[in-house]
């Protein structure tokens, strides 16, 4: 299965959809067969949808909406280049905070000026480094002939995914459009799998009309693309819901998502790989894990530990679970270890269990030297 299918939908300003409340939000996105909606959770170097009068965070209200609808929450930002430092670590809180599915990185005009291709590159360096299991997609010019300097390959090339925004703004062929901008960047030097955005909006006395928004997503589809998303979810619903129509009556049957394989499972087979990453990738963002001697959170202190672990303490070790557990939300392991410098047979493991995620992690065992 692809990273992302399907139809989805960008979000701008929660407040002004669906009277901003959540559970309208995601059913009226249930209702559209919709597999994903973008939301805008940073803007430069700070968050976005909070509230102004109250303060109140307006997003995690919505993504928990949507993922009780099996809709995918995506989050995005709006990038300036103008410290790249700061604009990455928004990004990579905001994501790490509701656990997004996914991140789009909205570069445009900022980065066509010279000498922004560093900006860029530290940029995601950053980004990727502290995201490195979450999916990360570019959303820029439809064509990037039109639109040098900016440097489409340093984003691609910390992506997963590339999202360019094919508005046929004051013209009437968006599936020729399509195919244009999925040729150019098919001839750049860095390729990734192509979802591309449409315009459900107007600007400057022009406007997508129904027609144009089904001839798009069957470009898509004739081009065999995994999905398509539209900007925008206030435009698109405006006008008696002429260009939200469209995109909910296109035919685009969801992918059944498979039932994630037991966690405990998982974690098994993440000890067995010997890859520290691999482990920690199972735990959310705020995991605890606890020892008789300390408790750490988050991902690097998880990380460090099992750095540790799995090549210092039991070197290419072989695990095996002896006996499990469960009681609502909270796993119980026992397990045992054979590695080239000791063995365990005494292991034990409490994992409680949040949204697929370890969220607490208690562990005990004593090694044995070989």
């Amino acid at each position: 299965m692809a990273i992302l299918e399907g139809k989805g939908m960008y979000l701008w300003v929660i407040s002004r959809v669906e009277a901003g409340n959540p559970n309208a939000i995601a059913e009226v996105a249930r209702q559209a067969g919709l597999s994903h909606v973008l939301i805008k959770v940073a803007d430069g170097s700070g968050p976005y949808n909070i509230d102004k009068k109250t303060n109140l965070d307006t997003v995690p209200a919505v993504v928990a909406a949507l993922r009780q609808q099996g809709i995918q929450p995506w989050g995005w930002q709006y990038i300036y280049g103008r410290n790249a430092d700061t604009e990455a670590r928004i990004a990579i809180q905001r994501v790490q905070q509701f656990n997004l599915d996914g991140f789009v990185v909205n570069a445009e005009k900022e980065f066509k000026e010279k000498g922004m291709e560093s900006v860029a590159r530290r940029y995601m360096q950053q980004l990727r480094a502290g995201l490195p299991n979450t999916p990360i997609a570019l959303s820029s010019f439809r064509y990037p002939s039109m639109h040098r300097p900016l440097p489409f390959e340093t984003f691609l090339e910390y992506c997963d995914l590339n999202m360019p925004q094919v508005y046929w703004v004051k013209a009437y062929n968006p599936a020729q459009q399509l195919v244009k901008s999925l040729r150019e960047y098919q001839s750049l030097k860095i390729w990734r799998p192509y979802l591309p955005t449409g315009a459900a909006y107007g600007e400057h006395g022009w406007r997508a009309t129904p027609d144009q928004v089904s001839q798009f997503l069957q470009a898509v589809k004739d081009n065999e693309l995994p999905g398509a998303n539209f900007w925008e979810w206030y435009y698109a619903r405006q006008n008696k819901s002429a260009l939200w129509n469209p995109v909910k009556n296109f035919p685009w049957p969801t992918t059944p998502q498979e039932k994630p394989v037991e966690i405990t499972i998982r974690f098994l087979e993440a000890l067995n790989s010997n890859d520290p990453v691999k482990v920690t990738s199972l735990y959310s963002p705020s995991g605890v894990h606890v020892t008789a001697q300390r408790t750490v959170q988050g991902s690097q202190a998880i990380l460090g530990w099992y750095n540790t672990l799995l090549r210092n303490t039991l070197p290419n070790a072989r695990f095996e679970v002896t006996g499990t557990s469960q009681t609502n939300d909270l796993r119980t392991i026992t397990w045992r270890a054979e590695s080239s410098s000791g063995r365990v047979l005494d292991g034990k493991d409490s994992l409680g269990v949040k949204n697929e995620k370890i969220a607490y992690h208690y562990t005990y065992f004593t090694v044995q030297e070989n």
